[in-house]
């Protein structure tokens, strides 16, 4: 509620100039130009006031009563040193205010109310408090990733919560304590993949050579009962050139650029039939120069005639399941030719070893043009890229309430349509 300045009107005396004797009507405009009084002393603050005030517990609500007679409130905002509002409700008198969420533990406040005494003159008082800790409550703890370091621009960043948070409105609590500052600056969203794991990405993947640090202040922030915001370690990871590799099923050949520039086109083989590769863009996980790779490992029976048990060099790694770009030289005569492969995209042994060391986690490799099932989006690696950003934003909790707000505008604007109108 906004302060109200009251203008008394004196309809006799319109056209006729001020004189001493009309003190009613000039006291009450006084108010339009009035210095505000110092309401801070007429204030009391409940359990944040006084010497307590230095640890004032984060569980109980803040309450702030008008202690003059004849007055109200008419205005109460409340931040912590984050910036995060606290809201409340004023009582049906005005004489009383009362917050209506949780403040947050280990907090500093600055509370400002504005008052209005029984003359209409106006109030200002700024009142400051901390809180102390809540013992009662478990601590959710947040843990991001990757690892610091430089990657491949279609990266996502993550976050592990300690424990699960499922309602929407605790989501957005959450999210909302997320930041992500990326130079240059793009525009970006959290998603929940469940209710333990958020993925971070923007709307194209990151621009090439930009540093991204990501930051929470969930600490002592009441999620729900029982369970409050612990501390968390910000990161920072930084992004190299933008290297995507485009993997044709059909034409049987990969398409290699960095920074927008063709390096290569390299013959391949893909995944034969029942053992199809995935479509779709894949985040490269990591590199390996040599891996064993064996039929077993995909729920291929060993001794069967899809059986292998095979040295395998200069391999990328694209899911958990088991896709790699690799060398592949004892399908030579496949390359460009037939997809002869258990579902993994095979080159020749200079070519996949030229690929490897141009590659690092995080770059692209995206196939087209396939006849498996598409790559899934989380679970099997990173295919967040394979939603649209719309899909994208349907994932993030402060998203659904910005919707759930704009929906509920639009009903109370419609309202109820009346006879005759």
């Amino acid at each position: 509620m906004s302060h109200r300045t009251r203008i008394v009107l004196c309809i006799g005396l319109v056209f006729a100039p001020l004189v001493a004797g009309l003190t009613a009507c000039v006291g009450g405009a006084s108010s339009l130009t009035a210095t505000p009084y110092d309401a801070t002393g007429h204030l009391s603050f409940g359990h944040a006031d006084g010497p307590g005030a230095t640890a004032a517990d984060p569980d109980q609500p803040l309450t702030i009563t008008l202690t003059d007679t004849g007055g109200r409130i008419t205005d109460v905002t409340a931040r912590d040193s984050e910036g995060r509002p606290l809201t409340g409700e004023l009582t049906a008198d005005g004489r009383g205010w009362r917050s209506s969420e949780p403040l947050a533990a280990r907090a500093s406040y600055t509370v400002r109310v504005s008052t209005e005494n029984g003359n209409g003159e106006p109030g200002r008082g700024v009142y400051e408090f901390r809180t102390g800790t809540s013992d009662s409550a478990e601590r959710l703890e947040i843990s991001f990733g990757p690892e610091p370091g430089t990657y491949g621009v279609g990266q996502p960043l993550t976050a592990e919560l300690s424990h699960p948070v499922s309602a929407l409105t605790e989501r957005a609590r959450v999210e909302s304590a997320l930041t992500v500052r990326s130079d240059p600056e793009v525009t970006g969203a959290w998603h929940w993949v469940d209710d333990q794991t958020l993925h971070y990405r923007p709307r194209e993947y990151w621009p090439a050579h930009a540093t991204v640090t990501v930051s929470s202040a969930l600490d002592g922030v009441h999620i729900r009962d029982g369970l409050r915001g612990a501390a968390a370690e910000p990161l920072e990871v930084s992004f190299g050139d933008r290297i995507e590799a485009v993997a044709d099923i059909s034409a049987l050949t990969m398409t290699v650029s960095r920074n927008g520039e063709e390096l290569r086109t390299v013959p391949i083989t893909t995944g034969k039939e029942g053992f199809r590769t995935r479509n779709g863009k894949k985040v490269i996980l990591g590199r390996e120069s040599y891996v064993r790779m064996t039929g077993t490992s995909i729920g291929i029976p060993a001794g069967s005639a899809e059986s292998y048990d095979l040295p395998v060099y200069w391999a990328t790694r694209l899911t958990w399941s088991g896709e790699y770009v690799h060398g592949a030289p004892w399908s030579a005569a496949s390359h460009g030719v037939a997809n002869v492969s258990h579902g993994c995209t095979g080159l020749s042994t200079e070519n996949a070893r030229w690929f490897f060391e141009l590659v690092k986690p995080g770059d692209i490799v995206e196939h087209v043009n396939g006849y498996g099932e598409d790559m899934d989006p989380f679970g099997n690696g990173f295919g967040d890229w394979n939603l649209s950003w719309e899909e994208w934003q349907e994932g993030s909790a402060l998203h659904a309430m910005a919707e759930r707000r704009d929906e509920q505008r639009q009903e109370a604007a419609s309202g109820p349509l009346r006879p005759g109108v």
